[in-house]
C-alpha cells in the first residue's frame, strides 16, 4: 500500500511539470522532423519491389503529391503524441517517485527498465485508438488507398468515430499485442538515457548543456529503435488495416503478407516474401526520423523543466 506521503507527491506538481515538459518537448520536435515519419509509413506499408531511399521517397512525394503531403495528417499526430508523452512522462516520474526512498544510490538502469515498461504499457491501453486513426489519416489520398480511408478520415475524432462504428470498439485497438511489446521501446530508451545522463553527470560534476542531452537523447533512442524495429514494422501494417481488408480472403492476405492478423505469422510472411531486409523496410527513416526527434524532444523537455523549476525556486 501506498504510504499518505508518497500517494502526495505522485499527484505533485514536479510530476505534472515533467509531464507537461514532455509533451511539449514532443510536439516541437515532431513539428521539425515530421516529413520523416510520413516518409517511414509509407516506406513500413509497402509490400515488394526494391527498398527505396528516405531521399527518393521524399522527392517522390513532393514531385508525385505536392510538397505539402509531407505534412499529412501533422495535425492529429500533434494531438495524439501531445497525450501520449504526457501520460508516459507523468507515468514514469510518478512510478519513479513512489518507489524511491529519496536516495540518488537506488537508481539503477534494470529499476529504470522496469518503470519504463509499466508506464509504456499504461501508455499504449490508453493511447492506442489515437495511433491507430494517425496511421490511416496519413495514407488518406495516397495510391493504392481505398475510398474507405479517403472518405471517412478526415480528422481525428471523426476517424475515432468511425473505426468504433464500423469495427466495433476492438477496431480501436488494433495491432495491441505488437504495441504492447514496444512498450519494451520507450523503456530501452529511458533506461539508456537516464544511464548515460546518471553517468555524464557524475563525470562533469552535475553540469550537462542542451547539446549533451541532444546526443545522450539521439543514442538512446537509437540503440531502443534498432532492438525493437520489427515489432514497430508489423504494428504499422496491423494499425494501417481496415475491416475490409481484414475481410479479404485469407490466400491473398497471405500473399500480400500484410493482412495476417497474428503478429508472428505475419513476422514470418514477411520474411518468406521479403527476407530479412522486409522486416527492416524503412529503418534508415525510422532512424533518422526517430533518433533526431527524440534528441530535440530531450533536450526541449530537459530546457523546459529546468527553467519552470529555476521560476518555482525564485517564486517560492
Amino acid at each position: 500500500m501506498v504510504a499518505p506521503s508518497k500517494l502526495s507527491q505522485v499527484f505533485s506538481y514536479q510530476n505534472w511539470v515533467h509531464a507537461v515538459s514532455g509533451a511539449a518537448g514532443g510536439c516541437i520536435a515532431m513539428s521539425t522532423f515530421y516529413p520523416l515519419d510520413t516518409v517511414r509509413s509509407r516506406l513500413q506499408l509497402e509490400e515488394a519491389g526494391e527498398v527505396r531511399s528516405t531521399k527518393q521517397m521524399i522527392k517522390e512525394i513532393v514531385l508525385g503529391e505536392g510538397f505539402l503531403s509531407l505534412y499529412r495528417g501533422l495535425g492529429p499526430v500533434l494531438q495524439s503524441l501531445c497525450i501520449s508523452n504526457f501520460v508516459y512522462f507523468y507515468t514514469f516520474h510518478a512510478l519513479k517517485t513512489v518507489t524511491s526512498n529519496g536516495a540518488r544510490s537506488q537508481q539503477s538502469a534494470l529499476k529504470d527498465l522496469l518503470l519504463g515498461c509499466v508506464a509504456g504499457v499504461i501508455n499504449t491501453l490508453t493511447t492506442t485508438p489515437f495511433w491507430v486513426v494517425n496511421t490511416r489519416l496519413r495514407m488518406r489520398n495516397v495510391a493504392g488507398t481505398s475510398d474507405e480511408v479517403n472518405k471517412h478520415y478526415n480528422s481525428l475524432v471523426e476517424g475515432l468515430q468511425y473505426v468504433a462504428k464500423t469495427e466495433g470498439y476492438a477496431g480501436l485497438w488494433s495491432g495491441m499485442i505488437p504495441s504492447l511489446m514496444l512498450a519494451s521501446n520507450p523503456a530501452l530508451q529511458f533506461m539508456m538515457y537516464e544511464l548515460l545522463k546518471r553517468h555524464i553527470l557524475t563525470f562533469t560534476g552535475g553540469e550537462l548543456g542542451s547539446l549533451g542531452f541532444f546526443f545522450i537523447g539521439a543514442i538512446a533512442k537509437a540503440f531502443a529503435t534498432v532492438l525493437t524495429y520489427p515489432l514497430q514494422l508489423v504494428q504499422t501494417k496491423l494499425r494501417h488495416r481496415s475491416k475490409e481488408a481484414a475481410a479479404a480472403p485469407s490466400t491473398s492476405r497471405q500473399a500480400s503478407g500484410q493482412r495476417t492478423e497474428n503478429p508472428l505469422q505475419m513476422m514470418i510472411s514477411i520474411l518468406q516474401h521479403s527476407g530479412v531486409r522486409g522486416l527492416f523496410r524503412g529503418l534508415e527513416a525510422k532512424i533518422l526520423q526517430t533518433v533526431l526527434t527524440a534528441a530535440l524532444m530531450f533536450m526541449a523537455y530537459e530546457k523546459i523543466s529546468s527553467t519552470v523549476g529555476l521560476l518555482l525556486k525564485r517564486n517560492a
